[in-house]
């Protein structure tokens, strides 16, 4: 498993080992001996996935403490643009976001710790994506910033866009006060 850093600290990615032969592939996702070396020492409690369409845009969602949540990301099948933006107010990386191409062929992972907020947008049809989380969703919890804000400046990387109801009104960072 090879763990490289990004620009943000904190966030990781996580390229694992693969084996292939004529039967198809097979690796470790996880291994807990392996992410404690790397300085991932948080114990995942609830796995999540979902199935979306081409366009569809998941995001930027925080949980807020005492609910805040550590993700680790990856794509089963389809591929996704996903972002990770810092809402840490003494970072000085504070507003800054870092986006990588996750999808069943690169088998990549990406380590998003509390502290972020976090979406991501489909680029194929049928996409699952899936996470396993430092934490239990509360929807008291919930906190989140509208994806499109000019000062986040993010390229989702289509203007074909899906976006619920309830991610189209979150505020933006100038309107945010952050629990982190």
């Amino acid at each position: 498993m090879k763990i490289t850093t990004t620009p943000i600290e904190g966030l990781l990615i996580i390229e694992p080992r693969i084996f292939n032969d004529n039967r198809g592939y097979f690796y470790e996702s996880y291994n807990k001996n392996s992410f404690i070396e790397a300085g991932i020492t948080a114990e995942f409690v609830q796995d999540n996935q979902s199935k979306s369409q081409k366009g569809a845009l998941r995001g930027l969602h925080f949980q807020a403490p005492p609910f805040a949540q550590g993700k680790l990301v990856r794509v089963i099948q389809g591929r996704v643009l996903d972002v990770a933006v810092d809402i840490r107010k003494d970072s000085s990386t504070f507003g800054q976001s870092f986006s990588i191409e996750l999808s069943g062929e690169n088998q990549l992972q990406f380590w998003i710790p509390e502290g972020f907020a976090h979406g991501f947008v489909t680029l194929e049809e049928d996409t699952i994506f899936s996470y396993k989380c430092t934490n239990f969703y509360n929807k008291q919890s919930e906190g989140g910033i509208i994806w499109n804000d000019p000062d986040l400046n993010i390229n989702w990387g289509s203007s074909d866009i899906l976006v619920s109801e309830k991610d189209q009104i979150l505020p933006q960072l100038k309107d945010f006060t952050s629990p982190f």
